[in-house]
């Protein structure tokens, strides 16, 4: 049966499970927008204020459920405003696939009104993209590219349809399972810059890592996003119980095993722990758990573990050897690795060693335990969320003090409650992040902690939270500065304070009001655990104010290329 490019789009989509899109409609795209209105029934469209947060809201969708998230966006500045947003997703792994409309095939080339080399553009930021020009080919690019970006090492996919092959008319043949589309692509396509296939360590391989374990004594495992994203949780603390082993996390791990269990010592890197900045330091061996060793986390790589054997787990081979050499590695799916080695892992204890993680555990910076009066500390607004709103609640942030307070103090316990920009550091993230996991997960509950620097590049998105009446609670760390930027201009540019002092509004409660939003102000830590206890009973959308102190900073911190274990633990003006 001949149907049309538009038709052929649904229809795939709704192949691939597919019930939720986030977009804004324009006029290239107006073909496929007719037939959304047509299949609403089999396919929700949420519409967004902005298409950035549509970006966002399908990468929270797809970090909270493993599936593929999917935005849609018009030609020219409605394809160009998904940059940020696909970039955010290629940084962190998330895969999601963008679909964009183009002038017709007719006007390409010629600077026609809203024209944009949208593929051109996002090259370098996509795992891979396409621009149909056929709608022959439309039904199998769409079934490639979703293979493509969750196979491997998940990705952000691009494709880009002119709008004259939205209305060609061609014959479509639906796939009765869509597993059939994996046999229509190629899965050594030369121009993937992140390989689909998945590579599968030898048994040599495999017994050679279970030896370096079972024969260090001052062992650490560094934990990164790829845990999350292969599932991996519960291998991972299984190797971590049976070998006695302290697990450290990166930003993008910060929810990959439990806060609370003791060999837990939370946050890697420049604003990581003493125990696991040091643990790094004096350990014998490094187990890399799906991470990339960033630089954020390496400080000088010269001295990161420069006594310590290092062992890497991951996926890509491209990570192998890229920031730091290691000594071993095991190239696969986390999961399936784990799930391998854990049987060669002697169940061993490592008394000494965790007496020494234990006693730099207690090595804390005066301020996590400071009790402001005309303020609230940073520290109590983590605990005090997780106390009322419990484990299972979801948690996004957007960049900056409140990102890295949120992961130093927030005792996260369960699996894909985190959702943060890692790689990129993306201001206005957590908004449309915290949309996409509030869809996703409609009996959950979801609270978004902003710093107000950040908030105002999409408080736009208010108006979306309101009309679809999501249950999210906005906590805005309030500190009347772009935070983290005047901590470095206090620390190294002898308090030159350019331009990161916001003296000038908005007010938030007025502004919740204006979309008609309950809105709560804590001047202090009493009043913060009452208003937010309120707000979260509600459940119905709320903003609270929440006041911090302008010159709160966030310690320990290592100063940018410095070796980790040489932070900075207090400050005083």
């Amino acid at each position: 049966m001949k149907i049309t490019g538009s038709q052929i789009v649904i229809e795939c989509l709704v192949e691939q499970g597919v019930k939720t899109v986030f977009g804004y409609p324009g006029g290239a795209i107006l073909n496929i927008y007719d037939e959304l209105y047509k299949n609403s029934d089999r396919i929700t469209h949420i519409l967004t204020a902005h298409e950035q947060a549509a970006c966002h809201a399908a990468d929270g969708y797809a970090r909270s459920t493993g599936k593929v998230g999917v935005c849609m966006a018009t030609s020219g500045p409605g394809a160009t405003n998904l940059v940020t947003g696909i970039a955010t997703a290629y940084m962190d792994s998330i895969p999601i696939v963008a679909i964009t409309c183009n002038v017709p095939k007719v006007l390409l080339g010629k600077d026609s009104f809203q024209e944009i080399d949208i593929a051109g553009v996002t090259m370098p930021i996509t795992k891979h993209n396409f621009m149909v020009m056929d709608v022959k080919h439309l039904a199998s690019t769409i079934r490639e590219a979703f293979v493509i970006a969750k196979s491997g090492r998940p990705g952000p996919v691009l494709i880009d349809i002119p709008k004259d092959v939205t209305a060609a008319l061609y014959d479509f043949e639906p796939l009765s399972n869509p597993d059939e589309a994996v046999s229509e692509i190629s899965l050594d396509r030369a121009n993937l810059k992140r390989s689909i296939s998945i590579s599968k360590p030898s048994s040599q391989e495999i017994q050679n890592a279970a030896q370096m374990i079972n024969e260090a004594s001052r062992p650490i495992i560094y934990a990164g996003g790829g845990v999350k994203i292969s599932g991996a949780e519960p291998e991972l603390l299984e190797l971590a119980e049976k070998a006695d082993i302290p697990v450290s996390e990166s930003l993008m791990g910060r929810d990959v095993f439990p806060a609370k269990h003791p060999l837990c010592t939370w946050m890697v890197g420049m604003h990581g722990t003493n125990a696991s900045n040091l643990g790094i330091t004096n350990s014998d061996l490094v187990i890399a758990i799906g991470a990339r060793f960033s630089d954020r986390v390496l400080g000088d790589p010269k001295h990161f573990a420069a006594n310590s054997k290092v062992l890497h787990i991951d996926i890509d081979p491209a990570e192998i050897n890229k920031n730091i050499s290691t000594d071993a590695c095991l190239v696969g799916d986390v999961k399936q690795v784990l799930k391998e080695l854990l049987p060669l892992v002697n169940s061993t204890k490592h008394p000494e060693w965790i007496s020494k993680i234990e006693e730099w555990k207690k090595d804390i910076p005066e301020c996590y335990n400071k009790e402001p009066v005309d303020s609230i500390n940073p520290k109590f607004i983590c605990e005090t969320i997780n106390k009322i709103a419990g484990d299972d609640t979801f948690i996004t942030t957007e960049v900056g003090q409140h990102q890295m307070w949120t992961a130093q103090f927030y005792p996260f316990n369960k699996p894909k409650t985190f959702n943060t920009s890692g790689g990129l550091g993306t201001m206005g993230y957590g908004t449309g992040a915290a949309m996409g996991i509030q869809f996703a997960n409609p009996k959950s509950r979801v609270v978004h902690i902003a710093g107000d620097g950040s908030f105002r590049m999409n408080c736009n998105e208010l108006a979306t939270i309101q009309h679809y009446n999501l249950p999210i609670v906005i906590v805005v760390v309030n500190n009347g500065s772009l935070g983290n930027v005047r901590m470095w201009q206090k620390l190294f540019y002898e308090n030159r304070f350019s331009q990161t002092t916001l003296d000038f509004g908005p007010d938030w409660i007025k502004l919740a009001a204006a979309y008609g939003i309950d809105g709560f102000k804590a001047n202090n830590a009493k009043e913060f655990e009452e208003v937010f206890e309120k707000a979260f009973k509600l459940n119905k959308p709320c903003i609270i104010d929440a006041k911090v102190d302008m010159d709160e900073m966030v310690l320990p911190m290592v100063p940018g290329g410095k070796p980790i274990d040489q932070p900075i633990m207090s400050w005083q003006n």
